[in-house]
């Protein structure tokens, strides 16, 4: 699995978990359906491809930033819970902050 793919995982675990448990969704709503859509498209055209940094290291900023905001709470609310949830995913992201 290449490095953009392992982030879109990521990515889509955290809007997904965010989306049911935050917000109370049995499926995907549709404004998380938007940032996920848009994060997606985001990581496929990034400039580093397997040598991307993660987002928050990153400085190229390429969210808008309404986007951007949306993001961060979904990653706020989603990064401690991801240990619970996919710890394996949240370790080796983790580890790459570092």
């Amino acid at each position: 699995m290449t490095r953009i793919e392992e982030e879109k995982q990521v990515v889509e675990f955290m809007i997904r978990l965010y989306c049911r448990r935050k917000e109370g969704n049995k499926e995907l709503c549709d404004n998380c359906k938007e940032l996920l859509d848009y994060a997606l498209l985001r990581l496929s055209c990034c400039k580093y491809g397997d040598k991307k940094p993660t987002c928050k290291q990153c400085v190229i900023h390429c969210y808008q930033p309404i986007m951007k905001s949306r993001i961060k709470e979904v990653m706020r609310w989603s990064g401690p819970r991801m240990l619970f949830y996919h710890p394996l995913a949240a370790i080796k992201h983790l580890s790459r902050e570092l």
